[in-house]
């Protein structure tokens, strides 16, 4: 109740309190189940209880991009890759890629070293002959190429130049000279088996994606 003095210093009482309104509750007394409004709600906890937190997102790094393009262009085709699209895919501004990567043209290299890593060339039977090599190297990299059809372009337009991939064409070479053949055949021997196997898996992708394509059912409004 407010109290106010007059002239003669004698206290009078303030106005009344309007009659049906009722007295301001104590938000923290027990029984209280009132919505409480945000500004008091970010003071007022009564069980103490922290809302969870964000669980952390995975760093990003040259593999996950990579993995993640390669992904991308698996399932939608080179055609519709985008470094936009690869950064909704990774949940990240598009232009946190470049941190990791100078351009697309770098992440396509780095594509293909990644499909070049999947013949895992450490287990080719080094101990065999040089025909068993490379039947081996051949066979392994059809198969690498056709399991990402979309990406056998990227792999066929630019070179290998990973460590792995150098060491791998000396050896070979190394194997063919021991077999006999001048260093200048065998190099020939070895880029004519790549051409071939190469030319092989962008045939057979090629004919695959288009089945693929024509047995695919229509989108609700295609023409035909």
């Amino acid at each position: 109740m407010r109290t106010s003095h007059n002239r003669s210093g004698v206290p009078r009482r303030g106005p009344a309190r309007r009659p049906g309104r009722p007295l301001p509750r104590d938000p923290t007394a027990a029984g209280d189940e009132r919505v409480l409004p945000p500004r008091l709600a970010r003071h007022h906890d009564r069980t103490g209880d922290t809302p969870p937190r964000r669980s952390a997102r995975a760093p990003l790094t040259r593999g996950s991009i990579v993995a993640a393009a390669l992904a991308l262009i698996d399932a939608d085709g080179l055609a519709k890759f985008s470094m936009r699209r690869l950064g909704a895919a990774l949940s990240v501004d598009p232009m946190a890629v470049y941190r990791h990567i100078k351009d697309q043209e770098a992440l396509f290299d780095a594509i293909a070293e990644a499909i070049f890593d999947e013949l895992d060339v450490a287990s080719l039977p080094w101990e065999g002959t040089w025909r068993e090599v490379s039947w081996e190297y051949c066979r392994r990299l059809r198969d690498a190429l056709l399991r990402h059809p979309n990406a056998v372009t990227i792999f066929a337009t630019r070179p290998i130049r990973s460590r792995t991939s150098i060491d791998t064409g000396v050896n070979m070479i190394n194997k063919l000279r021991d077999a006999g053949f001048p260093a200048g055949r065998s190099l020939q021997i070895i880029r004519c088996l790549r051409e071939y196997t190469l030319g092989h898996a962008q045939s057979v992708a090629v004919l695959r994606l288009g089945a693929a394509a024509r047995s695919r059912k229509p989108h609700p409004g295609d023409p035909g």
